[in-house]
């Protein structure tokens, strides 16, 4: 169920379920934990190795070897699938084949993603880029979005965005599909939605540029320990970007800094929040001059939902 205390909007991990009234008896358990974090995988059709399970099990902190343990020890060897290092929900099993195409899959897009990444990353007041979604998790079929999250100066979040619209529409003529699908400006790091799907959002994305920021972000999100204490830090290493042609993007960045930049900004959210706010259907979009959260679909909702709907199969047999 969620609660509601003060200004955040939480689902609390233990001892009831989220967007739902039903609880398992023994959900302050260690098994409880696990159920829920392959539960949550399974929405994705993602199977887990133990590390994994480990990183991100739901609310409960608790060492590798004891997650270990309890998914090789009843009642989890009795209710869950294992497949060679992979852990899924009953009659999954096949889930590991199509984990292993995926990865496949991502390996080859990483490269081009890392690419993009980087080219965003020497834009004028981009301060941080890190992909998210699918990919960071390396879960996706051909023809997948790159999707990105960008943090920008403050003020310019607008210019930015459409300097990166460009790089958009030249990765398409290329038959490559990036999705800077979500902006923030620096001053607007702390985020508001406090779900276990923002949580691992936020712990899953890879940062490909600007650690000092990304660090600053983590740090000021550290609600997400409440959903996935054992997910600290990213969830791999990559080399960080060294930005290029720093003169030229200082120059930039000097030039649009001036008045006409501040109107310029102003009439590029002005006329981009007219037309995307114009997207019909249920929506998590969100514009203002601090963000542009391009999420038309309700993914988080439906998230929710669903993860709701794989955790009833397991009442009263924890």
């Amino acid at each position: 169920m969620d609660r509601a205390w003060g200004s955040e909007v939480l689902i609390w991990p233990f001892p009831f379920v989220i967007a739902s009234g039903w609880a398992s008896p023994s959900s302050s358990t260690i098994e409880a934990a696990i159920l829920q974090t392959i539960a949550y995988a399974d929405v994705f059709d993602y199977p887990l190795t133990v590390e994994e399970v480990h990183r991100y099990l739901v609310g409960m902190p608790a060492s590798l070897a004891v997650v270990r343990a309890s998914l090789n020890s009843a009642p989890l060897s009795r209710l869950l699938v294992h497949r060679q290092e992979f852990f899924a929900l009953p009659g999954r099993a096949s889930l590991v084949t199509l984990r292993r195409r995926r990865a496949e899959v991502a390996r080859k897009m990483w490269t081009r993603a890392t690419h993009y990444g980087r080219m965003m990353a020497a834009l004028p007041f981009v301060r941080m880029v890190a992909v998210t979604g699918a990919l960071a998790m390396d879960n996706v079929e051909p023809g997948d979005d790159m999707d990105y999250l960008i943090i920008t100066e403050p003020g310019r979040l607008w210019l930015c965005r459409a300097l990166i619209i460009v790089l958009v529409k030249l990765a398409a003529r290329r038959g490559d599909f990036i999705c800077p699908n979500y902006l923030l400006s620096e001053r607007a790091l702390v985020f508001q939605e406090r779900t276990l799907y923002t949580a691992h959002e936020l712990t899953q994305m890879v940062p490909l540029a600007g650690l000092t920021v990304y660090h600053r972000l983590r740090r000021l999100n550290g609600w997400t320990a409440r959903f996935l204490p054992n997910a600290a830090g990213p969830p791999r290493s990559i080399s960080e970007a060294t930005p290029l042609s720093h003169p030229v993007r200082a120059l930039a960045e000097s030039a649009l800094r001036t008045p006409l930049g501040g109107w310029l900004e102003r009439w590029e959210m002005q006329r981009k929040v007219r037309k995307l706010s114009r997207q019909d259907g249920p929506s998590e979009a969100n514009f203002c001059a601090d963000w542009c959260k391009g999420h038309f679909q309700s993914h988080g909702q439906h998230t929710l939902e669903a993860f709701t709907e794989r955790l009833r199969q397991f009442e009263g047999r924890t």
